[in-house]
């Protein structure tokens, strides 16, 4: 019974964790759409500083979910539910990258305040993101799979977003040559908003695994 306690609570603790890293690195996607929008290079460096916390966080997480699997080699629901640990924490923390790549992606365009920015709809897509993760991560505190499901199908939108973006950039580059590197690093950012969407995906999917004991990475969904 004692053994059977000290396992809960360290199922526990190891959700806090994760949910601590989940706010960490919501906040770090909400700095890096801000920074889009402000084009601010001091913002933009302390959010590229932050990373390496987050990174850490990651670490302690991924250590603690061995732990408890060499302890206790737990099994059934226990055992989904550390298995999809482990692949959202290490989603979570790509998450977190990408966000540093915005950032960095931002401080090259900074240099060219006089580049009007493309119509290519990055604040729609950065709200649908946002969107995205904190439903997914209200799936996971929620063990809901209804809501996972919600952000699957969300994804396609991003997708869809970022196509139009592509078009919009090549035409944009034909008509003037001269802006080609803030251009480029428009249509990056817009890249790298999608592949936080994908990486958000894998959250839900993760969560649907843990709920369900469905494997469902690479289906569709509508």
């Amino acid at each position: 019974m004692r053994v059977t306690q000290h396992f809960h609570r360290e199922i526990e603790e190891l959700r806090r964790r994760l949910l601590s890293l989940g706010a960490q690195v919501e906040a770090q996607v909400h700095n890096a759409l801000t920074a889009i929008e402000t084009k601010d290079r001091e913002f933009c460096n302390h959010l590229i500083e932050t990373d390496d916390e987050i990174n850490r966080m990651e670490i302690r997480v991924e250590e603690e979910c061995l732990k408890i699997l060499a302890l206790y080699q737990p099994v059934a629901t226990d055992l989904r539910f550390l298995v999809a640990t482990i692949k959202i924490n290490n989603d979570l923390e790509r998450i977190a990258d990408i966000a540093a790549s915005i950032a960095n992606r931002v401080l090259i365009i900074s240099r060219y305040p006089e580049i009007k920015a493309p119509s290519i709809r990055l604040d729609e897509m950065g709200e649908k993101v946002e969107g995205m993760l904190s439903l997914g991560l209200n799936a996971f505190v929620q063990v809901d799979s209804d809501l996972a499901h919600k952000v699957c199908i969300l994804d396609d939108e991003v997708d869809e977003i970022r196509n139009q973006a592509y078009g919009t950039i090549k035409r944009a580059i034909r008509e003037h040559p001269e802006h080609v590197a803030p251009l480029m690093n428009y249509f990056l950012i817009s890249r790298h908003l999608e592949r936080l969407a994908d990486h958000v995906t894998n959250i839900a999917e993760e969560v649907i695994y843990l709920v369900d004991g469905q494997i469902v990475r690479g289906e569709r969904f509508n």
